[in-house]
């Protein structure tokens, strides 16, 4: 579990199990204290989009008329970072094209770096990940990191060929990560070649066995995983209730339910969801949904629904009028999400049992 040593003698006393303390090395437990709020959540924006930022600011160019360049990415990473860090525990974000924002977040926010290159070779079957050249997670951290984040494409039904490189990656990674003494925060994100239409029906029915067999592997010890940064478990826009006109649904809101809840029995150690580019309001829906339906998320790691409606208003407007939709709009998209948080997530060190059932010490050998 997690990247600590669990202690072996577990006492009992007057008919009482007492649960045997979690050992958490000082640098990752209050840097993962350093990424939460006040109530132990991980309530963190993210920007560290390359490939689809450079398309998206692009078309709202074209749309608008108006020129495109690098230096409306980095303006814009900076803007979104300095204005909306004042309500997230941390950020995420790249050094590539977020040099700006790293430097413009708020003191008390912590910092998350991505770690892998952004996309995959799209001529090589199995969409294998990569980091980046020139990096390691110790030049991360001297440059303000408290955690590293690294996405993996995962298909925990291909071939072993293919998911045995992609074990190995993450396990050479977990080694890294101890060495730091880092919070290692892995994103797994779900596929089947399959079924290439990703919003169909038939991927629908098969995104729960996706993303809870890929769950199930990933917070296996040996991968040192701090944080798994999850899909939500169902695709929302096939839950009964909550369908557009003529859509036939997937799943019940029973099943989704129960989909939610085998989350819980499927991973043991934090867990925050990642909005996937769905519209804010469908985020705040699935958040809720799930924390209804009893579902123990750490938080969230929450992107494109709290800030891409700004990048139209940008290439329209300019700054100025980004930094009013930014103090506005985007605030209250970041503010609505925190309410839900409040009253539905649960502190990162729930899973450990509480910070009373958590030991710090400066270092762990573990053989």
């Amino acid at each position: 579990m997690y990247n600590e040593v669990v202690k072996s003698i577990v006492s009992i006393s007057g008919g009482i199990i007492h649960m045997a303390k979690k050992v958490i090395t000082r640098g990752k437990f209050e840097k993962l204290q350093q990424l939460s709020n006040k109530s132990g959540v991980i309530a963190a924006l993210a920007i560290d989009q390359r490939g689809s930022m450079k398309k998206m600011m692009a078309a709202a160019d074209e749309k608008a008329g108006t020129e495109y360049s690098l230096e409306q990415i980095y303006k814009f990473k900076e803007l979104v970072s300095k204005e909306l860090t004042k309500y997230a525990s941390s950020i995420l974000t790249d050094e590539e094209l977020g040099f700006k924002a790293m430097a413009a977040k708020d003191p008390s926010s912590g910092l998350i770096l991505s770690y892998e290159k952004t996309g995959y070779d799209v001529t090589t079957v199995g969409r294998f990940p990569e980091l980046l050249t020139g990096e390691s997670i110790e030049r991360l951290a001297a440059k303000g990191a408290d955690a590293v984040k690294v996405l993996v494409y995962y298909n925990p039904h291909d071939k072993d060929e293919i998911n045995d490189v992609k074990k190995a990656f993450v396990e050479r990674l977990a080694n890294e990560s101890r060495g730091a003494d880092m919070p290692f925060f892995l994103e797994v994100v779900t596929y089947d070649d399959a079924i290439p239409d990703a919003k169909s029906f038939e991927y629908a029915k098969a995104k729960p066995s996706l993303v809870l067999d890929a769950l199930a592997e990933f917070t296996k010890p040996q991968y040192g995983v701090d944080v798994l940064k999850a899909e939500i478990p169902v695709n929302w826009s096939f839950v009964e209730g909550h369908t557009a006109d003529g859509v036939t649904p997937a799943y019940t809101e029973a099943e989704a339910a129960d989909i939610f809840k085998k989350v819980n029995e499927t991973v043991d150690r934090p867990f925050i969801y990642l909005s996937a580019g769905v519209p804010a309001e469908t985020f705040r829906e699935e958040l809720t949904f799930a924390g209804e339906s009893g579902n123990k998320y750490n938080g969230i790691l929450c992107g494109r629904a709290t800030w891409k409606d700004g990048i139209q208003v940008f290439a329209d407007g300019g700054e100025a009028a980004l930094t009013q939709w930014l103090e506005t709009t985007g605030k209250e998209n970041v503010e609505e999400l925190n309410q839900i948080l409040d009253k539905y997530a649960k502190p990162w060190y729930s899973w450990y049992g509480g910070l009373d059932n958590i030991e710090v010490v400066d270092s762990v050998v573990t053989k």
